[in-house]
């Protein structure tokens, strides 16, 4: 790397200033690096650029007239899969700690960027370039706030590493795809998941006590193919609540407003994604989207129990009432929230039926929320895709 590159002469912002995205900003972390040179660039809510960045990391971007290629961006193949052995402690099998495990243990990459929590509070994320088994191991389980991890980015640099794996959500890989030319590396692997709906610390706390019926003994919890979001506690009881039944008025605001204008959940420029929302209950859900995902996946498939993905049901309904019942704040009593919920897990989506309704979901209300609070920003900031995937439904004013 040149010494007088210019990134090495830019300062990062302190920790709480403003950032250049303003209340956009997804704390993705790299503004608090000297690599905020490239920010107006790079970061996913100033400079929406999915479609180039997909073509420079997989060789094409996604075929729109293609329904997988649209809803879930370029790919080699898909499956579903849970690891034989769990990981204890893992928040699903540990499918992502493995790989990162094996390919650190095999000499493939000198460290993993990944994210463990503070020694205060298991919610709260912190950033690590981890060097030893340990460490990666010690980041198992999502942590569901904004996460800076990108902030890591200048010590990768000054350690002289040359092979890396980056673990990490679709606003932090977009803007590390952006400046992946300037960090010096030999080969940069990317594992990704996909990520909907952070929050804030504060906002997480609310959404727990707002959900939960023991809001500080939840150790991780998901929103579930079933419909329901799932609260695993320190006791190890599983408590499960409708989605139906969340207080939606109260919880409208919670969701960070970077999370409110993406339209990257399924983390389009990884190479290798891993997550549940295309996959059966109790499945995970892998995409491999080059020959670099194929490499990572390889090293533990014969860890791995694996089965076709599968589509049934039919989303559409679904998502249109969900359109104007989201808008409004609506919340069902949760005797009828349960009753619903039982209803939809029988005959509602399933596979990446369900994946396809997620999406829906998500992307006509952040739309909505672009063009209500962000107007000038609508034309460029949504991708195609998007825009596709939304004109197929009707949306209030």
């Amino acid at each position: 790397m040149n010494s007088l590159a210019p990134h090495l002469k830019a300062k990062a912002l302190k920790p709480n200033s403003r950032r250049p995205a303003k209340e956009l900003c997804s704390e993705c972390g790299l503004c608090d690096t000297y690599y905020i040179h490239y920010v107006k660039d790079a970061c996913a809510f100033l400079h929406q650029q999915i479609a180039d960045l997909e073509a420079a990391a997989h060789g094409k971007s996604r075929d729109l007239n293609q329904e997988n290629d649209l809803y879930f961006g370029v790919h080699q193949e898909m499956m579903a899969a849970k690891k034989k052995q769990a990981i204890p402690g893992a928040q699903w099998t540990g499918i992502v700690s493995t790989i990162a495990c094996e390919m650190l243990d095999r000499g493939l990459v000198e460290g993993v960027v990944c994210v463990q929590n503070t020694a205060e509070d298991r919610f709260q994320p912190q950033p690590i370039l981890a060097r030893t088994i340990e460490e990666i191991l010690a980041a198992k389980v999502n942590k569901p706030t904004l996460s800076p991890n990108l902030s890591v980015l200048e010590e990768i640099e000054k350690s002289g590493m040359k092979r890396l794996l980056v673990i990490g959500v679709g606003c932090q890989i977009q803007a590390l795809r952006a400046v992946e030319k300037k960090l010096g590396l030999e080969k940069l692997y990317v594992l990704g998941t996909p990520c909907v709906d952070n929050v804030t610390r504060s906002g997480l706390q609310k959404f727990l006590e707002t959900t939960s019926r023991s809001p500080e003994t939840v150790v991780h919890y998901e929103f579930m193919q079933d419909f329901r979001v799932h609260f695993q506690h320190e006791d190890g009881s599983i408590e499960m609540v409708p989605f139906f039944g969340l207080k939606t008025n109260k919880l409208k605001d919670v969701f960070a407003p970077s999370c409110m204008t993406c339209f990257d959940y399924v983390n389009s420029l990884a190479d290798l994604v891993v997550g549940y929302m295309g996959a059966p209950f109790g499945w995970q859900w892998i995409v491999v989207r080059n020959d670099t995902g194929k490499e990572m996946l390889e090293l533990v498939k014969d860890q791995l129990n694996t089965q076709d993905v599968m589509s049934s049901g039919d989303r559409k309904q679904a998502v249109q009432n969900s359109i104007p019942a989201y808008d409004k704040g609506v919340t069902l009593p949760m005797w009828a929230a349960k009753m619903m919920g039982v209803v939809i897990e029988k005959i509602g989506p399933k596979g990446l039926e369900y994946a396809r309704f997620s999406i829906d979901s998500h992307f006509t209300r952040n739309y909505l929320y672009v063009k209500r609070n962000y107007p000038e920003k609508l034309a460029n900031h949504v991708p195609e895709y998007a825009k596709k995937i939304v004109e197929q439904y009707k949306l209030p004013d």
